[in-house]
């Protein structure tokens, strides 16, 4: 599904965030990239969004590379993958429904599509008798459940989350990830990035890639060592 093919990307200064990498993703597959702070993980993420576009190299999602979308196109493609970030980025003004719902109303979705799918996704994150709270009255952990139903409502092929236990606690840490495995069971593909041991520890068997100074050292299913 997901090809990178000798992927590098240099910035002005000179620094090469990612060296040469080539990787496959399978539909379906739930892949944690670790590594410390600046191995390159983010960049990563970015190039796959188009964020970011690499200094050479090639990155396909199935048969289209993405570098080659035009820009007119680009926003259907992004509609194809949902993305959480450690910082929830949630509409302070807007209950946990109206959040949600926004994500759905940018797609062009109806209101009946809204009124439908909404409650079952805040359901599936187990956020339903909170749907009508705003952000300042969530914990932490709620905030990211809130942003991870935003994320997946509109049946993305990809979940992207980038450090989304960064900004909490072990309890809630475990609830996020507990989630993530939840939403690849039902089909989703899921990239994590994290740098804590702990959330490749509750993750079990999935796949484990590990970068340092912008190359892959290590690619396997479970463990993360450094």
């Amino acid at each position: 599904m997901i090809y990178f093919d000798k992927v590098t990307k240099i910035y002005q200064d000179k620094i090469k965030v990612v060296d040469d990498l080539s990787l496959t993703i399978e539909p379906e597959e739930f892949v944690s990239i670790v590594g410390y702070s600046g191995a390159g993980k983010t960049t990563l993420l970015k190039m796959f969004l188009a964020e970011e576009t690499p200094t050479n190299g090639y990155i396909f999602f199935e048969s289209t590379d993405i570098n080659k979308i035009k820009n007119s196109k680009m926003g259907k493609y992004r509609q194809r993958i949902g993305t959480v970030f450690q910082d929830f980025k949630l509409l302070p003004n807007r209950t946990a429904y109206e959040n949600v719902a926004f994500a759905m109303e940018s797609a062009g979705k109806t209101d009946a599509e809204i009124s439908s799918d909404v409650p079952h996704v805040l359901n599936l994150v187990d956020l339903g008798d909170k749907m009508w709270s705003f952000p300042r009255e969530l914990s932490g952990g709620e905030q990211q459940r809130v942003a991870i139903a935003r994320a997946i409502v509109n049946q993305p092929d990809v979940l992207v989350a980038d450090e989304p236990t960064g900004n909490l606690d072990p309890h809630n840490m475990k609830d996020i990830i507990n989630i993530l495995k939840k939403i690849n069971e039902l089909g989703t593909t899921v990239i994590l990035t994290t740098h804590n041991k702990e959330v490749i520890d509750l993750l079990g068997n999935n796949r484990v890639i590990t970068m340092e100074k912008g190359k892959i050292v290590r690619d396997k299913n479970g463990g993360y060592q450094l």
